[in-house]
C-alpha cells in the first residue's frame, strides 16, 4: 500500500508491484465496465432527458456505498456567478448527481471526478449504422451515441474507484463523482456543482482527447440573430425584402468576425500556431411561412469560439458591433436592424498551467498505464475545465479516451484506449489521495 509520511499529506510514489496489481484490477473489471456503458448509452440523455440516465448512476453509485446527493439546477442560484451561461430552457428536468467518498482519515488530496451524461441529438436514424441508442460492440469499438462523449470517460471515473476496491483499498481522501448535465450547452451542471460547494484539490474529467492532457481552451458563445422582412405575394417579389436572404447576408458579415477574430491567434498564449482556433457555426436556420410569401421573418442560431483571457461580454459586443455594422451597410436592414439574443454559452476559456503537481501526478499514471509520454494541446471545443480552472482555482486535468465521430453518426470509443486511461485514472487516485484499507 502506498505509505504517506506522518508529518506531510503528499502521497509518496507508487511503487511499482502497487501499480501493477492496480493496472491488473483494472484489466479484470473490464468487462463489466463495457457492459455498464452501454447500459449508460443504453438510456437516452439528451437535453432535458437525463433523468433515467441519472437514475442509473445514481442508484449503482449509492449501491456502492458512497454518500449520494441529487438535486435539480435552480437557475437562481447561478444566475449570478460571473461563469453563468443564461438560457430560458425549462430547468425543471435539469438533475446533477454527485457521489462522495470519505476516507476514515483523510491524509492524502482531495479530488473531483467530473463527467457530463447530457448528449447531443442523434440526427437522421437512417444515416446510422444501427439505431444509436442500441450500443453495439465492433472490433476495438464501443458505438452509440454518447459512447465517447462521454459516458465512457464518467464510468472510466467510477470502475478506477471500483478496481482499487477489489484490491481492499479506498482513496485516503474525500473524493466527489459528479455526473452532469448542461455540458452540451451552457456548462452550468458543472457551475452548479461549485456552487453547491463541491470543491477539491484536483479535478479530473475524462473527455474524449486521445490520451492527452487538454493544456488550453477556448470559450464559447451561443447567440441568434432574429430578422424581420417584408411580406409579399411572390409575384411582387421585388416590392419585398426576404428575411431569409437578408440573414444570410448577416451570416457573411460573421464570417468575416470569424477571420478577424482567427487574424489575432498571434496574441493568445498556446494558440499562435494552431490552425483556425476560432470556429463560426451556424448550427439551426428556420423562418418563412409560405413558399408563395416572400419570408417575414428568420432566425438563425449560432455558436463562435473565444480565446482564453477574452471576456464573454466583450466577445458579445464585438458580435453585435459586428451585426450592426453589416445593417447599416444594407439597404433594407438599415431601417429594419436585427436584434441578437444571447441564450446558450456564454463561457471564457481557460489555460491550465504547466508545473502543477496534479499534472505531474497524471503524467507518472499517464505514462505507467501507456508506457509512454503524455502529451499536451489545445483544443477549440467547450469544455467544462473552464469551471474548475477559472471559478475554482482547481487544476483540471481533462484527458481522456481516443473516440470518433463525437457529434457524429457512429459514434465509437476506443475500448482499448479506454482500458488504458481507466488505469491511469485509478493510478491517479492511488497516488494523489493517498490509499488506505477499505472501511
Amino acid at each position: 500500500m502506498t505509505k504517506i509520511d506522518s508529518d506531510s499529506t503528499t502521497p509518496a510514489p507508487l511503487s511499482p508491484t502497487l501499480a501493477s496489481e492496480i493496472l491488473a484490477a483494472v484489466e479484470a473489471g473490464f468487462e463489466s465496465q463495457i457492459t455498464f456503458t452501454g447500459e449508460l448509452v443504453r438510456r437516452p440523455s439528451l437535453r432535458g432527458q437525463e433523468g433515467t440516465a441519472q437514475d442509473f448512476l445514481f442508484e449503482a453509485l449509492k449501491a456502492r456505498g458512497y454518500g449520494m446527493d441529487r438535486w435539480t439546477i435552480r437557475v437562481p442560484d447561478i444566475e449570478n456567478h460571473p461563469g453563468f451561461s443564461p438560457v430560458k430552457t425549462d430547468y425543471s428536468n435539469a438533475v446533477n448527481v454527485v457521489a462522495t467518498h470519505r476516507p476514515r482519515t483523510e491524509k492524502g488530496r482531495s479530488l473531483i471526478l467530473n463527467g457530463h451524461v447530457d448528449v447531443v441529438p442523434e440526427g437522421p436514424l437512417d444515416m446510422w449504422s444501427r439505431p444509436p441508442f442500441e450500443p453495439w460492440v465492433e472490433g476495438d469499438w464501443l458505438y452509440g451515441r454518447g459512447s465517447g462523449d462521454m459516458k465512457a470517460g464518467l464510468v472510466a471515473n467510477i470502475f478506477a474507484l471500483d478496481a482499487l476496491r477489489t484490491l481492499g483499498l479506498q482513496p485516503a481522501a474525500r473524493v466527489h463523482v459528479q455526473s452532469v448535465v448542461e455540458e452540451e450547452c451552457t456548462g452550468n451542471g458543472a457551475l452548479a456543482c461549485l456552487v453547491r460547494g463541491y470543491e477539491a484539490d484536483a479535478a479530473i474529467i475524462p473527455e474524449p482527447e486521445d490520451n492527452k492532457l487538454v493544456r488550453a481552451n477556448v470559450g464559447v458563445i451561443w447567440f441568434r440573430v432574429h430578422v424581420r422582412g417584408l411580406p409579399v405575394h411572390v409575384r411582387d417579389a421585388g416590392k419585398g425584402a426576404n428575411a431569409i436572404e437578408a440573414a444570410f447576408r448577416l451570416i457573411q458579415a460573421l464570417r468575416g468576425l470569424e477571420q478577424s477574430w482567427n487574424d489575432r491567434q498571434g496574441a493568445y498564449r498556446y494558440f499562435e500556431d494552431y490552425e483556425h482556433p476560432i470556429n463560426f457555426n451556424v448550427g439551426r436556420i428556420e423562418g418563412g411561412d409560405w413558399a408563395s410569401s416572400v419570408p417575414a421573418w428568420c432566425s438563425f442560431d449560432c455558436r463562435i469560439a473565444i480565446y482564453p483571457g477574452v471576456a464573454a461580454r466583450e466577445a458579445a459586443d464585438e458580435i453585435e458591433a459586428c451585426l450592426q455594422e453589416a445593417a447599416r451597410n444594407d439597404p433594407f436592414l438599415a431601417n429594419n436592424p436585427p436584434s441578437v439574443d444571447f441564450n446558450g454559452f456564454f463561457a471564457e476559456g481557460y489555460v491550465l498551467e504547466e508545473g502543477s503537481e496534479a499534472e505531474a501526478t497524471l503524467a507518472r499514471a499517464h505514462a505507467t498505464s501507456f508506457r509512454g509520454a503524455l502529451e499536451s494541446f489545445v483544443t477549440p471545443s467547450y469544455l467544462d475545465g473552464r469551471v474548475f480552472v477559472l471559478y475554482g482555482k482547481t487544476p483540471c486535468l481533462v484527458y481522456g479516451p481516443t473516440a470518433r465521430s463525437i457529434h457524429g453518426f457512429d459514434e465509437r470509443v476506443s475500448l482499448s484506449s479506454l482500458k488504458q486511461v481507466t488505469g491511469t485514472i485509478a493510478l491517479f487516485i492511488a497516488e494523489w489521495c493517498g490509499l488506505e484499507p477499505v472501511s
